[in-house]
């Protein structure tokens, strides 16, 4: 099997994703619940769609029956992540997702052991932040060895779209947690870092962020801390569902994103490392679309994996107009 399927393709990120899969010459598959705009999408990419929901097993295996990748753009992931990890493991194919929510990637771990069994790969973040930081943190410590601890923080740029906002606010109400000598345990969310994106320190809020899973995962560092500085409009209040689809294409063009790492190793060494990108709606289904591309080119291990551990730490380096700059102290 050759064939990626896209759930969710009909969505803001989800139709750039299925774009680009197309322009790269992949076989693909619409996957979604709306039959007009699916038919819509595929006929002006010339690809297949099949229509399903996700509350019926038998009707989600025949759907993924002769899927050898399924990308999940389908937000908000904790409905959808954990239907579509167990479809995809059932029919042996390998899952991705471009989730920014926790919640895909404890459903990876636990469900790892399935999956290797199944000879299935769970990829979730294989577009968006977990791809950036993974590199980010990964090439710091190239320079660093073994790492101790680790600090990042991403800037979070421009106006969100509608159903990330939707996701965001369901997730920020959730307790605020770091890694403490390998131990995940609840902090102070008041608490403010400084880190500097490349224009001066600036002040950052802890969240709960996936790398506080992904980088133990990849490097086994005991103490990792996650935050995010704001600007523009992000994060918008009042009601979401009238918010438009998402950032168009000149609003994408004029914020860019950055991150920021600090990362000290076992002997005491420390670096800090800048990553600037372009903004994250044009980078996620860019990411994603080259994740799948790989994948189904044999860029494989069974179970959970994260980005910069099957790609190498130069993923997101790879991505559009992305740079990593390491300064060390």
């Amino acid at each position: 099997m050759t064939r990626l399927m896209i759930y969710g393709a009909t969505g803001y990120t989800g139709r750039m994703a299925a774009t680009h899969a197309r322009a790269a010459g992949l076989d693909l598959i619409l996957g979604g619940r709306d039959e007009t705009r699916l038919a819509e999408l595929g006929g002006s990419l010339g690809a297949e769609h099949r229509v399903f929901a996700l509350d019926e097993d038998t009707v989600a295996d025949a759907a993924l029956q002769d899927a050898a990748v399924l990308l999940n753009c389908a937000g908000p992931f904790l409905r959808t992540a954990g239907p579509l990890m167990r479809g995809a493991i059932r029919a042996g194919a390998h899952y991705l997702d471009i989730a920014a929510e926790p919640d895909s990637y404890r459903l990876a771990e636990a469900y790892d052991e399935q999956a290797r069994a199944a000879g299935a790969m769970l990829l979730p973040g294989s577009g968006g932040s977990v791809a950036m930081l993974g590199s980010l943190v990964g090439r710091a410590t190239e320079w660093v060895g073994r790492p101790h601890t680790i600090r990042v923080a991403l800037h979070v740029a421009g106006a969100m779209s509608r159903g990330s906002a939707i996701s965001a606010r369901e997730n920020l109400t959730a307790e605020c947690i770091e890694r403490v000598d390998g131990a995940l345990r609840p902090r102070a969310a008041g608490t403010t870092r400084d880190f500097d994106f490349g224009r001066g320190p600036v002040p950052c809020f802890p969240v709960t962020l996936p790398d506080l899973m992904t980088l133990w995962r990849a490097l086994q560092a005991p103490n990792i801390g996650t935050f995010v500085h704001v600007s523009g409009s992000a994060f918008p209040t009042g009601d979401l569902t009238v918010l438009p689809d998402g950032p168009s294409a000149e609003e994408r063009d004029a914020h860019r994103y950055q991150a920021s790492a600090e990362v000290t190793g076992v002997q005491g060494t420390t670096v800090r490392a800048i990553l600037d990108t372009v903004n994250a709606y044009s980078f996620t289904p860019l990411a994603a679309a080259e994740a799948s591309r790989r994948v189904l080119a044999g860029e494989v291990r069974p179970g959970f994996q994260t980005p910069a551990e099957l790609f190498g730490n130069g993923f997101a380096e790879s991505i559009a107009d992305t740079t990593i700059q390491i300064f060390q102290d």
